[in-house]
């Protein structure tokens, strides 16, 4: 763990400038609206490490693949999540020199994240070389009020001296990746201009001909007073910029607001994007700063009251739920159906893509209970309008009659991952989200689903699973070779339990929607079966005989389930076994001795008894959890909460307790060193989870809630609201038991 915030129950608070980790804290405390984002750079120019990062929620490029040798069927390219136009740039100059913290001394440093109100505050003291000082406080916001505008107040204060304050607000198209594979330039500029106290520059993605437009309009106020300074300006191909100079008294403040308009030819045509960038630049401006910050809050507050989970007794546990929250928020609000929920979200670079398997298995029970029930079903529906690319990929892979493998990595529904061990191996995603689909309509009610969208889905993967798995003459079973399952610690493995279990309850699960639609909805199901060609009586003749005999290894006489092949003939030790020094493994091992290795990375066999968990009894989940937890490093952000949840559920309150915090600080905490790279956004639902489903132990039983609460013995009481099927519902839990009302 590294441990240098301040805990707070609503603000993460960095005291002090923590040099060292300063790119760990631009990702801490990054801001967004669904709609664009930023990481916590700052305005003023910065010479020390720094990750720029300034994201377009849709906008990619297809950086070519990078690998050692072709293998047939690899993807062509990766798809780079891309740092796009730099809004937030404010180049200071005090008496001509520059503000730049890596060159002067800093000291009553203090940068907060407002998560109440969904605003970034910086505070500081500032000696230049020459021995002036400065005072500034910073701050800024992308608005969740007008998703198209952000605005930002920069306001200094001369302490020891009368002199000359110079202002640089500029608007940055010439940047980049920092993980391009070949350090290509993914952007080229379309035009930039500038005029008094305004600018606008237009890039667009090479290949994929995305094009972001940004606009600013700038005002400056000298001691609260509206002042109409001197611009001066210029502009470059992918740049534009304004600077002004002033000359402050020591003790009195002056302030640039930089008010900007974000868009994108998502959304507008081309030949409109300047005009209408310029209009949201204009409209923040008509508003002005107190006005947008006034409305953010009430966004935020909109969001909080029912999304909000109330912890006593316990800050760290209490600011670390409430930061993954508002990740989830600021990330996707459900407004726009093409987006989707990437692993960083607009927090960095690492992993591309927008979406993976991690948003039907993790982020859809967060947004099914805290948002309206159109924003989870739109994350469906951006599966089944990626079904034909999911046919595609999976005739790239000899797959043939309507198989649909859906992708572990996309943007469009076109498989872009490349490390082949997961691409074409882990191929249980199709498993999650089939799985997602029944999860909706259970927590929903909304059948109507399934026969607009929900079996074509679930057809493509039966279709699937049955020409994937194959018989085995020894066995006298389907079995399944050459997978991955969750566990990445293992790859190209022998029939995973976790993978055949899913493949049996996926072509269960669609010939039972099958029935049900034969029974609701007879001619929806006769149009889609002449639509897709299906074979009835000889598909699922077929289907039927994989679930009798689909292989799922079992320890004998044990509940035990076995990972994979193999995997008891590993050399069983406990991760405590490990020395401290060579944790986390994926950073101190080779990838060898990490495969022969007993150490599981995440949740496998387990994850399967999180989903599946009223397929087995209580005793059968402690077996297996006593038995693979031990060994679980937990080196994926996505394994704590199915460990908590487990935990929790099987009585073991200390270790659901210790797996929550695990989860919830695992970025504020940094457990696996890489908060630099970005934010593990998908697995903060996973957070959510872990109290409302661990801890609160809600489930859905014959489409009604219920509940089987525990009180942490580190919790004085803990409350949380649910969307369900229309209604609110809040649940309070004390020492004194729990109350579950109707709001």
């Amino acid at each position: 763990m590294i441990q240098y915030l301040t805990t707070d129950p609503w603000r993460i608070i960095e005291e002090g400038f923590k040099r060292k980790h300063h790119r760990s804290s631009e990702s801490i405390f990054s801001i967004g609206n669904g709609r664009f984002g930023q990481r916590a750079n700052f305005e003023e120019d910065y010479s020390g490490p720094t990750l720029q990062g300034s994201y377009v929620a849709g906008v990619y490029y297809p950086d070519k693949t990078r690998v050692g040798w072709w293998k047939n069927g690899y993807p062509e390219y990766f798809a780079k999540v891309l740092n796009s136009i730099n809004w937030i740039g404010i180049r200071i100059k005090v008496e001509g020199e520059d503000v730049d913290f890596a060159k002067c001394i800093t000291s009553n440093f203090r940068r907060e994240l407002n998560m109440k109100e969904g605003v970034l505050i910086r505070s500081f003291d500032l000696e230049m070389p020459s021995g002036r000082i400065i005072r500034a406080e910073v701050k800024r916001f992308c608005s969740m009020a007008d998703d198209e505008t952000a605005a930002i107040r920069y306001a200094i204060t001369p302490l020891n001296f009368t002199g000359t304050i110079r202002f640089q607000p500029y608007l940055d198209g010439n940047v980049r990746n920092h993980d391009s594979n070949y350090e290509e330039m993914f952007w080229e500029p379309l035009d930039s201009s500038a005029s008094a106290g305004k600018g606008v520059v237009i890039t667009r993605t090479r290949k994929t001909e995305f094009d972001i437009a940004a606009a600013m309009s700038i005002e400056v106020e000298l001691n609260g007073n509206v002042i109409q300074p001197t611009f001066h300006h210029s502009q470059d191909v992918f740049f534009a910029e304004n600077n002004l100079e002033k000359e402050i008294h020591q003790g009195d403040t002056i302030a640039l607001y930089k008010y900007v308009g974000l868009v994108s030819s998502l959304n507008y045509d081309r030949d409109e994007l300047k005009i209408s960038a310029e209009k949201a630049a204009e409209r923040a401006h008509r508003t002005g700063f107190a006005t947008m910050l006034a409305m953010q809050a009430e966004s935020w507050q909109k969001i909080w009251d029912l999304a909000d989970i109330v912890i006593e007794g316990d800050d760290e546990a209490q600011q670390a739920i409430r930061f993954n929250i508002f990740h989830m928020n600021q990330t996707y609000t459900g407004e726009d159906a093409r987006l989707n929920i990437g692993p960083k979200g607009f927090t960095g670079e690492k992993y591309g893509g927008s979406t993976y398997w991690d948003t039907e298995a993790y982020c859809l029970p967060f947004y099914m209970s805290t948002k309206d029930q159109k924003v989870a079903r739109q994350l469906l529906v951006y599966r089944f309008n990626q079904l034909n690319k999911a046919i595609e990929n999976a005739q790239k892979l000899g797959f043939t009659n309507g198989a649909a493998l859906y992708p572990m990595v996309t943007m469009n529904g076109e498989e872009c991952h490349n490390e082949w061990e997961i691409t074409f191996e882990e191929i249980h995603r199709n498993g999650a989200i089939a799985y997602a689909i029944y999860n909706y309509v259970r927590y929903t009610g909304d059948a109507h689903y399934l026969s607009e969208y929900g079996w074509d889905v679930l057809l493509g993967i039966a279709r699937f699973w049955s020409q994937r798995v194959h018989w085995s003459e020894a066995r006298k079973q389907y079995v399944m070779h050459g997978v991955t399952g969750p566990n990445e610690y293992e790859n190209n493995v022998n029939n995973n339990w976790y993978t055949n279990y899913f493949a049996k309850w996926c072509i269960a699960c669609t010939m039972e929607v099958m029935e049900y639609l034969r029974a609701n909805d007879p001619d929806a199901l006769a149009s889609k079966i002449k639509q897709y060609a299906f074979d009835e009586v000889n598909e699922t003749a077929r289907w039927k005989d994989i679930v009798a005999h689909i292989y799922l290894g079992q320890m004998e006489h044990s509940e035990i389930r076995i990972q994979h092949d193999g995997f008891l003939d590993k050399e069983l030790a406990p991760a405590s076994a490990l020395p401290e020094a060579q944790r986390p493994i994926n950073q101190h091992w080779s990838w060898d001795r990490i495969l022969r290795s007993c150490y599981i990375k995440q949740a496998d066999v387990l994850q399967g008894m999180y989903f599946f968990d009223e397929d087995f009894d209580k005793e059968v989940i402690r077996s297996n959890f006593d038995f693979y937890e031990p060994m679980t490093v937990h080196e994926s952000s996505l394994s704590p909460c199915v460990h908590s949840i487990l935990a929790s559920q099987l009585g073991l309150h200390e270790k659901a307790y210790e797996m929550y915090m695990r989860t919830s600080r695992l970025d504020l905490d940094d457990y696996n060193h890489e908060a630099h790279e970005g934010l593990h956004i998908t697995s903060m639902a996973g957070t959510w989870m872990s109290i409302v489903q661990g801890f609160g132990g809600m489930r859905v039983k014959d489409g009604k809630l219920t509940f089987h609460p525990i009180l942490p013995a580190q919790w004085k009481a803990y409350s949380f609201n649910v969307l369900f099927r229309g209604s609110v519902v809040k649940v309070s839990v004390d020492q004194s038991g729990y109350e579950v009302t109707g709001l």
